[in-house]
């Protein structure tokens, strides 16, 4: 992974970083990474996510999804961490070689769970259910779901059914009581930093994929930390975006250029939001997808408030599809030329663009979507998260506020006595209709 901060420099951008705040900001850095560096020595929660490349163990997810080695679908169930770093995993690593469509149910909404599981055949089907706790409600209502629907159809789901979770709760009792095959969620590491790990892979090993070289990729990346952002690309990434929120960019737009990478944008802003929103701090992470959104946030990030990073990720290599010849004079210019060479012109046009104006934007690059990119990829990430929470001076591995929100839904439903959820019935209304 390689990280270019260029554009964002105060010399180019408004907000920017001079080159002199970085040299003071990489004194900080530098203990950061002390710290960093003695929770991954002692696995400390949270910091434990650094190591999971190297103690993640792909033969045990090869023994555990064996018995649905033939499958034509996988249906991972799961919510949040429990489900985005499996699908951003799986998408990213792309549909060649992949011998089974991926699909999540990651909500709860009816008319969606319907349909999905009309329309795939169960007899053909992975279920990987993913929970932490084994009590997260949307997950086990969806399995609950799930397996009924299996059950119609004639499947049995005992067959088809892969589980990852912890020794308790619920979802561990139903795996005990009818022996499905179960893998351990990783000790100590919350389950937005889980996608290198039993919780992000089984999907991908079922489909075939290297998950090996996934995780060499993360190895390979965890050994560019160092003690200096001018050394490092995640330091490089997650100090400067720390710094420009500090100057007022309050918001990060995770933009790829790759369909392949939407889910990435999707996991970026749960790791984001979840890791540094808290003490009244913390930089919005938006969701968009290039050249797609050129047409429709552009706009904004280029002539709106000054209060926006735009990282922008890409692959330097992949395949591409050519553009056929054409008999109207004013296509001319596309014929001959290639799909790729078209969205890396869209790429480096909507940089210059924002750079003119003054927009802070930061490039993140891999060499390909391989899979050992893909595992470089998501560690640096990660560890720009982890590098940013300690320069905030946040708990980056908590999240309170969400479950707060848990303790108030499942106080509705009538799973315990829960003060949250009165706050629901105390809610002031003012309903315009």
């Amino acid at each position: 992974m390689r990280v270019d901060i260029g554009n964002a420099l105060s010399a180019v951008a408004d907000p920017g970083v001079s080159r002199e705040e970085l040299d003071r900001l990489d004194e900080r850095v530098a203990d950061a990474h002390d710290r960093i560096s003695a929770g991954r020595a002692d696995d400390e929660f949270g910091y434990a996510a650094l190591n999971l490349p190297g103690k993640t163990d792909p033969a045990a997810i090869r023994d555990a999804v064996a018995p649905v080695a033939d499958s034509q679908a996988v249906l991972t169930v799961g919510i949040g961490g429990s489900a985005l770093g499996a699908a951003t995993v799986s998408t990213a690593l792309g549909a060649e070689g992949a011998s089974a469509e991926h699909y999540v149910l990651d909500n709860v909404d009816p008319e969606h769970t319907t349909a999905l599981l009309d329309g795939i055949d169960l007899s053909r089907t992975a279920v990987n259910v993913v929970s932490r706790s084994g009590t997260t409600a949307e997950t086990l209502a969806n399995f609950l779901v799930v397996r009924e629907a299996m059950d119609r159809a004639g499947v049995d789901w005992r067959e088809r059914t892969v589980v990852t979770t912890g020794d308790e709760g619920p979802l561990r009792a139903l795996v005990d009581r009818h022996g499905l095959p179960v893998l351990p969620v990783p000790d100590g590491v919350p389950g937005r930093y889980a996608a290198l790990s039993t919780v992000g892979l089984v999907p991908a090993a079922i489909q075939g994929h290297d998950v090996e070289a996934v995780l060499a990729g993360g190895r390979e990346a965890a050994d560019t930390l160092s003690n200096s952002l001018f050394d490092c690309p995640a330091y490089a990434y997650g100090a400067v975006a720390y710094a420009l929120d500090q100057r007022g960019a309050t918001v990060n737009a995770m933009l790829p250029y790759a369909e392949r990478l939407e889910p990435f944008a999707e996991w970026f802003a749960q790791l984001w939001a979840e890791s540094l929103g808290k003490d009244g701090q913390g930089q919005t992470p938006v969701r968009a997808l290039g050249a797609t959104d050129q047409h429709s946030q552009l706009q904004l990030y280029r002539a709106g408030p000054r209060d926006k990073l735009v990282t922008f990720v890409r692959a330097r290599e992949r395949a591409d599809r050519e553009i056929p010849e054409t008999e109207v004079d004013e296509l001319a210019y596309l014929g001959g030329t290639g799909l790729g060479e078209l969205l890396d012109a869209e790429f480096e046009a909507t940089e210059a663009s924002l750079a003119a104006a003054g927009r802070p934007n930061v490039r993140i690059e891999v060499d390909s979507l391989d899979a050992a990119g893909v595992g470089r990829l998501l560690y640096g990430l990660e560890a720009a998260c982890i590098l940013a929470g300690e320069l905030y001076g946040v708990d980056t591995f908590t999240q309170p506020a969400v479950e707060w929100g848990k303790r108030a839904a499942r106080g509705l439903l009538g799973g315990g006595e829960f003060e949250e959820a009165d706050a629901v019935a105390r809610k002031e209304r003012l309903v315009v209709e």
